[in-house]
């Protein structure tokens, strides 16, 4: 039994009013001297409007190619007050046939911004609505919002998200520009002015999720609309399952998937990496060489996301004491780091969608109708051999990061394992902090958290051949975001800017010390004046940047950060020798580096592991610089979305439509096999994240292979199994 949301609910959560006429202040159909209207590097070609093909009458402005073209409005005199306004409007067209990009940018008299980034879309001409106050689909819960535009009461409406703040009592200017243009771009304007937008906000997200976790504002092949079609689907893929598979076992691979066509090495019993001429290679344990593709976060709980307080996003929620009322939980994940920042609706009750699909395709009914049936009723055995058929008949070798156990302790598939380096240690911001500050590997309570957490992972796989490795945390920090100097050196101004009870920062004041002996040598060395070395203690000391006039400075934080990151590692590493000497140290899935943590994971770890997404290996890193190295190399993640199957965001690496992704991950492949030092990619992740947000950060991607109602997308995975497969059959 399913519970509908009420027209109630939606009132709470939006308290939208109808749809209120806009305030106009200006037309530019018929202009008045009321508002100036300032023209940088764009031009108004004629006085008079045209008419569009629907029959509304705008008028044309011109962006020409330069830095940044600006149409600026500004009221003649004195300041607007939108105090009591909620949206700035805009009635335009885009007048090219393809989308175009627009910058919003409203200033109050205080120098305060509010900013909004428009990817306006060809077609009929639209009211835009830029919130006055800073909102987001973050603040909702999700990292992208539905597709915009959307239809309010006939009228098509694109609802911007806006970042900053404005004193909406005193705006002094509305400027709208492009960035760097290479060709002149035009738009249609006509209505500017303010209004209300709480009947937009209950449009935009009310309802966006059915039944089955899919999204109700668009369609696509593999959109299930009921639970037949759910079994429908799984017992035409299981034929077609069986059919790859038979293919499979014919093809010239070892037991572990390496392959038997590569001449062999010698066997180790457990996997191990070796360089033969100036190629890196992974080798089974029984000697043969394999190429690790992998998918990581193949999960059957990854389909989970909240819904307390905002159930009016959702169509239709099990009630309490039905089947699938199993699929509730709770949860909290308020974490305080920088993937929490601005996100609303992060905590309470969730529900798993993806869990109840599969009690809805594969679940035995409830012998007790009327009690609810126990979570993953479908039975997790059957999941997992069902889900390592699928890796397997679509070619991939490897079970990934974030993993479910149970597909690991299969005896079937390589699989790999995370390392979770969790205590109260000590911390060093460098400013991104996106998963957490960094740990202080110079705090000993950092290697007693190492130890313990090494040990567990470690204490049921010490002889498991099936074991690729251990992977050392994730996405650490190392450096700040951008390129500048603050950014590469975050790690020794962040530790400069502790207390001396940091352990972090009492080993850089040792190094110096050491080097400089006083506050003479250090003020000589990095030209500044240090009265007395206790100011160095100082948490409010402004440390230099590095400079050519001083060239200590960057030779005196390279070092400590050389001397961090090889702490590190080492810890990591000297633990995993001593509870798991049969495993390899895959490195720390990198997403920002510098050259010493590089150089540190090295030196440390068997396999350098960096996480990118770029539509080439070759994009995310200089490998000429790795190859110096001497070490072999994973593409622990990497991934294309798109948003045309549900999910709203396409992440990082986005492209236009669905039938894009099956040759970007081929040309990706294509792209890694060619460097040498690559022993294997991962593809990140298994299953679409919820259309509402995980429960992580939000996040709300389509790059699954599967989606949430457990339906492979069926043209990608035909195409990626055709890639994987002649990966290995051309493995040199």
């Amino acid at each position: 039994m399913i519970r509908r949301s009420l027209p109630a609910v939606f009132a709470l959560m939006f308290a939208a009013p109808l749809w209120a006429a806009p305030q106009t202040l200006f037309n530019f159909v018929r202009p008045a001297e009321v508002v100036r209207v300032l023209t940088e590097d764009t031009r108004l070609p004629q006085s008079n409007a045209e008419q569009t093909a629907e029959g509304e009458v705008l008028r044309r402005v011109i962006f020409n190619p330069s830095p940044r073209p600006t149409l600026r409005l500004a009221p003649q005199t004195g300041a607007w007050d939108w105090s009591s306004a909620e949206a700035m409007s805009l009635r335009l067209q885009n007048g090219m046939n393809w989308a175009v990009t627009l910058h919003i940018t409203v200033q109050s008299n205080d120098g305060r911004t509010l900013v909004s980034r428009i990817d306006l879309p060809a077609g009929p001409a639209q009211t835009l609505l830029v919130p006055l106050q800073a909102t987001s689909p973050l603040a909702r819960g999700m990292t992208a919002g539905p597709p915009m535009p959307i239809t309010v009461q006939g009228q098509r409406i694109l609802l911007a998200s806006s970042a900053g703040a404005i004193d909406r009592s005193q705006v002094v200017s509305v400027a709208l520009s492009m960035d760097q243009p290479r060709a002149a771009q035009s738009l249609l304007l006509e209505r500017f002015g303010t209004q209300d937008m709480g009947a937009v906000v209950e449009a935009a997200y009310g309802a966006v999720v059915d039944a089955h976790g899919q999204s109700t504002r668009a369609r696509w092949p593999e959109k299930i609309a009921s639970d037949e079609q759910l079994k429908t689907h799984a017992a035409r893929e299981q034929q077609q399952l069986d059919t790859w598979l038979a293919q499979r076992q014919q093809a010239t691979l070892d037991l572990y998937g390496g392959s038997i066509a590569v001449p062999a090495f010698s066997a180790s019993g457990f996997f191990r990496t070796q360089k033969r001429g100036e190629r890196w290679y992974l080798v089974t344990p029984l000697g043969h060489a394999f190429y690790s593709l992998g998918v990581n976060a193949v999960a059957a709980d990854a389909g989970r996301t909240y819904v307390a307080g905002r159930e009016a996003m959702f169509s239709a929620l099990p009630e309490a004491g039905t089947p699938l009322a199993a699929y509730y939980g709770a949860g909290d994940n308020r974490g305080g780091n920088g993937a929490d920042q601005g996100r609303g609706f992060n905590h309470g009750r969730w529900f798993d969608f993806y869990g109840a699909n599969l009690q809805r395709t594969y679940g035995q009914p409830c012998l007790d109708e009327a009690a609810p049936c126990p979570p993953m009723a479908f039975d997790e055995q059957r999941w997992a051999r069902h889900t390592l058929d699928r890796l397997q008949a679509w070619g991939f070798n490897t079970v990934g990061n974030w993993s479910a156990p149970v597909l690991g302790n299969s005896d079937r598939v390589p699989y790999t394992l995370a390392l979770s380096i969790v205590g109260d240690y000590a911390s060093v911001s460098t400013g991104s902090d996106w998963w957490g500050a960094m740990p202080d590997p110079f705090d000993p309570r950092f290697a007693m958290a190492t130890e313990r957490a090494v040990a567990i992972a470690a204490r049921d796989h010490r002889q498991d051949p099936w074991l690729i490795g251990y992977f050392a945390d994730n996405e650490l920090a190392w450096a700040g975001p951008g390129d500048t100097p603050q950014a590469r050196y975050a790690l020794a101004l962040g530790t400069l800017r502790l207390t001396t009870d940091a352990p972090a920062k009492r080993a850089f004041l040792k190094q110096l010390r050491d080097k400089y002996r006083n506050q003479a040598g250090l003020s000589q060395a990095w030209g500044i004046e240090l009265s007395a070395w206790e100011l160095l203690e100082d948490p409010g000391f402004a440390a230099p940047l590095p400079s050519a006039e001083h060239p200590q400075i960057e030779a005196d934080y390279q070092h400590f950060q050389q001397v961090f990151a090889d702490t590190y590692f080492k810890t990591i590493a000297d633990s995993l020798q001593w509870h798991a000497p049969n495993h390899l140290l895959l490195g720390g899935r990198f997403a920002v580096n510098t050259p010493q943590a590089l150089q540190a994971c090295a030196r440390y770890c068997d396999v350098l592991s960096l996480n990118l997404y770029t539509l080439k290996p070759q994009d995310g890193h200089d490998f000429v610089a790795l190859r110096a190295l001497d070490k072999p190399v994973l593409i622990s993640e990497f991934n294309f979305g798109s948003r045309d199957r549900g999910p709203f965001w396409g992440g990082i690496t986005e492209l236009a439509r669905e039938e894009d992704r099956g040759p970007a991950y081929a040309h990706f492949l294509q792209q890694a096999l060619a460097e040498p030092s690559i022993v294997g990619v991962h593809w990140f992740q298994y299953l679409d994240q919820p259309v509402t947000g995980r429960l992580l950060d939000g996040e709300n991607g389509h790059f699954g292979l599967v989606g949430i109602t457990d339906v492979p997308f069926q043209d990608f995975v035909q195409s990626v199994r055709k890639s994987n497969l002649q990966a290995i059959e051309t493995l040199p």
